[in-house]
């Protein structure tokens, strides 16, 4: 692996394509994700008619904060919050068609960058199930939460055990571990037409 060091831009550059998570829940008490002001009377999980961007701060300790483009620009300029915005939509769209020809839908994923040699450089995964949220294409119906091959099954069952998000978290159960493995392979064989060995 060839790794080099790079100044990272603060913020996680999340692009949604859909209405789900938290931007969701945030929609419902506002009628906005991150100051974007969306049309009334839209359900959970519907796709948007563009794709938003929806950054949130970087946070050393404790959950990352949901921003809206106007307090990146004052943290770190107007030019390279513009750019980031552009790359982090430009990728997803890209990002999102391939996996829709593959039969997933990408309701909404998150970029890292940073600055290397004055150049803006991607510094993180990018389109996996931790980092993404991944829909089957084939039973995509909106105005629920979807069935997902993504990470959200673990974190239903972390709600589930009552955990605080502070202490410690539980561990985990076979069976949670397996099911999560069971998705995780099953969306990399379905982009890349692959098994994991």
């Amino acid at each position: 692996m060839v790794v080099k060091k790079s100044q990272p831009i603060p913020f996680e550059c999340v692009v949604r394509g859909y209405l789900a998570g938290s931007g969701w829940r945030d929609y419902k008490n506002t009628g906005e994700v991150s100051g974007i002001k969306l049309p009334p009377g839209l359900k959970e999980a519907e796709k948007l008619k563009e794709p938003i961007f929806t950054p949130s701060t970087k946070e050393e300790t404790g959950h990352d904060m949901a921003v809206t483009f106007d307090y990146m620009v004052d943290k770190i300029g107007v030019d390279i919050a513009s750019r980031v915005r552009e790359k982090s939509i430009e990728l997803y769209k890209y990002g999102a068609e391939y996996a829709e020809q593959r039969g997933i839908i990408i309701a909404d994923t998150k970029f890292e960058f940073g600055i290397l040699d004055g150049e803006l450089i991607l510094i993180d995964e990018l389109f996996t199930p931790d980092s993404s949220r991944f829909w089957p294409k084939d039973e995509y119906q909106p105005g629920k939460s979807q069935v997902s091959f993504d990470k959200q099954y673990l974190r239903d069952w972390l709600e589930s055990t009552g955990w605080d998000k502070t202490s410690p978290p539980p561990r985990l159960p076979q069976d949670v571990i397996h099911r999560t493995s069971e998705k995780y392979r099953l969306a990399f064989k379905m982009l890349t037409a692959r098994d994991i060995l």
